[in-house]
C-alpha cells in the first residue's frame, strides 16, 4: 500500500467514512475531522509509517507540517518518511 492510500484510509477511518469519500481535495473540516480527530489521526500514521510528524495540535500555525488538505498531509508524510529514513 502507498503512502496515499494509507493516508487516505487513516482519515477516512477517523472521519468514520469511506476511503471512497475521500479525495486529496479534502479538507479536514470539509470531512468532519475536529482537532482531537487531527491529533489522533496524526498519531495513526506516526505509526503507520513509523515516522515523528512535527505537528503541535495546540499550536497547529507553528508547525512546518501542512495539514490544510489530503494532498498536502500526503506529501508531507512522503517528505517526512525520506528524511527519517536516510
Amino acid at each position: 500500500m502507498n503512502v496515499k492510500d494509507k493516508v487516505i484510509e487513516i482519515v477516512a477511518e477517523q472521519a468514520m467514512l469511506e476511503p471512497s469519500d475521500i479525495t486529496m481535495e479534502s479538507t479536514p473540516e470539509s470531512i468532519g475531522i475536529d482537532s482531537l480527530g487531527l491529533v489522533e489521526a496524526i498519531f495513526a500514521i506516526e505509526e503507520a509509517f513509523d515516522i515523528s510528524v512535527p505537528f503541535n495540535a495546540n499550536a497547529p500555525e507553528e508547525s512546518d507540517f501542512d495539514i490544510s488538505s489530503v494532498a498536502t498531509i500526503v506529501a508531507g508524510i512522503e517528505r517526512l518518511i525520506a528524511e527519517q529514513k536516510s
